[in-house]
């Protein structure tokens, strides 16, 4: 079933009102199934279901103001790390735009938005996903209090997912915590393409505290971004294919999750992260976000894995960026491997211990 947020009664006295804000911090997250092909308005091609991270996350607070001047457009100062950042305000304002028609007070404030991320953004590691994420519970939080229309949690989150989807697909997943669902799949009731459903009560508890070491092998920015990959996926021949098997892996990935088996678990994960850049290799024009440093430790974790048993396993989001997950009882044993045998691999010696997170934060 549609859902349509469009409301024009969100309409508010701008001499009136009193400035305000919201501040919320947001988790990236790491697709387990990935979502790679959409359609439509930011519609998926095929289901994903992402693990919510912890560390990795975006802090994001949106302030606003009775509106100075007649301009009926958005009127918005954008800032990151503390410094203005024109190439972002011109994106964050085309979203705004796009979606005046959920949120009509957007064009009769003035708006301040202050972003910052704990990683190098666009990197690989699903900036836009906690970016986007932080600005749609700010952006439900002002509507509530402006309004009192959201005061119920379930609706909250369904419209701040909704909300982010439109910004960015994996944004959708990141306003749930532990383990988050997007894309319709008969046999999960209530799931959806227009939103992601909450999934952490459905998961064994051997998840619930599982690790991910992000090791980067890059802090530079992408040569393509996600959403050129996106639209690169229209013209491959190996789309019809990829989508048949992402659903085929959903299916067997909510079994792996539900029964705790880690091998059956593992061995998806690495499957999808491979495929993933597969397709962006089958591209036309074809393209690798790889680096020499990424095969490198993906060789030796597979031999580590191989040598000691554990059951520790790589993914990959569109970036060369690697992510190491275990369970915690492996955690000092993993975490010793990463400083003996692989942050010679990463930047500057850069990694992040992060973990399967409580989700968003309103701060």
């Amino acid at each position: 079933m549609s859902i349509d947020y469009k409301n024009p009664k969100l309409i508010v006295e701008s001499s009136k009102i009193d400035a305000g804000r919201a501040i919320w911090r947001s988790p990236s997250n790491l697709a387990i199934v990935k979502y790679w092909g959409k359609h439509g308005r930011q519609l998926p091609r095929n289901p994903s279901i992402s693990f919510t991270l912890d560390r990795a996350y975006t802090e994001t607070e949106v302030a606003y103001a009775a509106k100075k001047g007649a301009d009926r457009g958005i009127g918005l100062d954008f800032y990151f790390d503390g410094s203005p950042n024109e190439a972002f305000a011109k994106k964050v304002r085309a979203f705004l735009e796009s979606i005046t028609e959920v949120f009509p007070f957007l064009t009769q404030l003035d708006w301040t938005i202050r972003s910052t991320n704990s990683f190098p953004h666009s990197s690989g590691i699903a900036s836009s996903a906690s970016s986007m994420s932080a600005l749609a519970l700010c952006l439900c939080s002002i509507e509530d209090d402006l309004f009192g229309t959201l005061g119920e949690d379930e609706a909250f989150r369904r419209k701040a997912s909704y909300v982010a989807r439109l910004g960015s697909g994996s944004a959708s997943r990141s306003v749930y915590e532990g383990l988050a669902m997007w894309g319709a799949m008969g046999e999960v009731p209530g799931s959806s393409d227009e939103y992601a459903i909450p999934m952490a009560d459905q998961v064994h508890e051997v998840f619930k505290t599982y690790h991910d070491a992000i090791l980067i092998v890059s802090k530079g920015e992408k040569s393509v971004s996600s959403r050129a990959g996106h639209g690169l996926m229209e013209g491959n021949i190996y789309a019809g294919n990829r989508y048949q098997q992402a659903r085929q892996h959903m299916h067997d990935v909510l079994g792996a999750l539900r029964n705790g088996d880690e091998e059956h678990f593992g061995r998806l994960l690495e499957s999808e992260a491979l495929t993933l850049h597969a397709l962006m290799m089958a591209s036309n024009p074809p393209y690798i976000l790889l680096q020499p440093h990424t095969i490198t430790i993906i060789n030796k974790v597979q031999a580590y894995r191989k040598d000691t048993g554990h059951p520790l396993y790589f993914s990959l989001d569109a970036g060369p960026n690697l992510h190491l997950f275990f369970p915690d009882r492996i955690k000092e044993e993993v975490e010793n491997f990463i400083h003996a045998e692989l942050v010679q691999y990463c930047e500057d010696g850069r990694w992040i211990a992060d973990q399967v997170g409580k989700g968003p934060l309103q701060l």
